[in-house]
């Protein structure tokens, strides 16, 4: 039976992910739910409500958005305070 990440573990992979990355190239949220679940769709809601409270930037179609109310795909990158 596969474990499920918790937060803690959801907001460093996407941290790392985003500082891998660096400032000028984004990530899908999807990224990080697949490198840590198998069955990653379940974990999509709550890596979009935890990317709120992090130093990172929520764009879709190139505008900003709030990743927890946005619809449709989204990119993350490193906000200008991170």
């Amino acid at each position: 039976m596969a474990m499920t990440p918790d937060d803690a573990t959801l907001r460093s992979e996407m941290m790392r992910l985003a500082r891998a990355r660096g400032p000028d190239k984004s990530f899908c949220p999807s990224e990080v739910a697949r490198s840590l679940a198998e069955d990653w769709r379940p974990l999509m809601p709550r890596i979009r409500a935890l990317a709120t409270g992090l130093p990172l930037a929520a764009t879709q179609k190139g505008r900003p958005v709030d990743p927890a109310e946005a619809k449709g795909p989204i990119r993350l990158s490193l906000g200008k305070d991170a």
